[in-house]
């Protein structure tokens, strides 16, 4: 069974998830750790648990989804993976981290590219991946069929959605997404977003104003 573990992180407040099960393997999903105590807290966590790190995955590549991606790959000798279209988003990075006052250690280049309807395996445990572009153009989430959860970065939020006004960002595409995949999930299934608290696909049915 998947255990989930969450850090906020960043000035941005972004939600950094651990994902393990009683294997104790570890997948680690938009690493934001920035400063050493955010880094310590991260590994701290892995050490106490005795978990083993075998993936890291970034829903996509937003600079406060990647800050730590560096410091993972390092720690832990993994390279990041994620959709194509996002490599061209990480690579702007380092041209407008300065203007933002951010130290951003350069990424490494991924293991590998992930496809939307891949499965990610990782101990007893497997995650289905769905392309939700709009936010990001390649944005990826998480869905665990088995336990009914899906990480879902920046996409939906509790009662609000992505913004779309930053570079490959499209608004009606977001809303596309969010109707057409994340809606056709069951409707308790609980949503873990990149940013503020957990909700779920009923709720946000129900109450999100951007999708009434």
């Amino acid at each position: 069974m998947i255990q989930i573990q969450s850090f906020v992180c960043n000035p941005y407040q972004e939600n950094t998830y651990l994902l393990f099960d009683e294997t104790k393997a570890c997948v680690i999903v938009d690493p934001g750790v920035y400063t050493s105590a955010e880094q310590n807290e991260l590994t701290s966590f892995i050490k106490a648990n005795e978990l083993k790190p075998v993936k890291l995955l970034n829903t996509h590549c937003h600079i406060d989804h990647v800050l730590g991606n560096q410091y993972v790959a390092s720690t832990y000798n993994l390279l990041p993976e994620f959709h194509a279209l996002e490599q061209e988003v990480l690579n702007a990075i380092p041209a407008y981290a300065p203007q933002m006052g951010i130290r951003y250690e350069l990424s490494p280049l991924p293991a590998n590219y992930l496809e939307a309807g891949e499965i990610i395996s990782f101990g007893n445990s497997v995650l289905e991946i769905i392309f939700a572009p709009g936010h990001s153009p390649g944005h990826l989430c998480f869905y665990s069929a088995e336990q009914n959860f899906l990480i879902g970065g920046d996409v939906l939020f509790y009662r609000s959605i992505g913004r779309t006004d930053l570079p490959g960002g499209n608004h009606q595409q977001l809303l596309e997404s969010i109707r057409t995949k994340l809606f056709k999930l069951p409707a308790d299934c609980s949503v873990y977003p990149g940013h503020g608290p957990k909700t779920s696909i009923a709720f946000e049915q129900l109450h999100n104003p951007f999708l009434s």
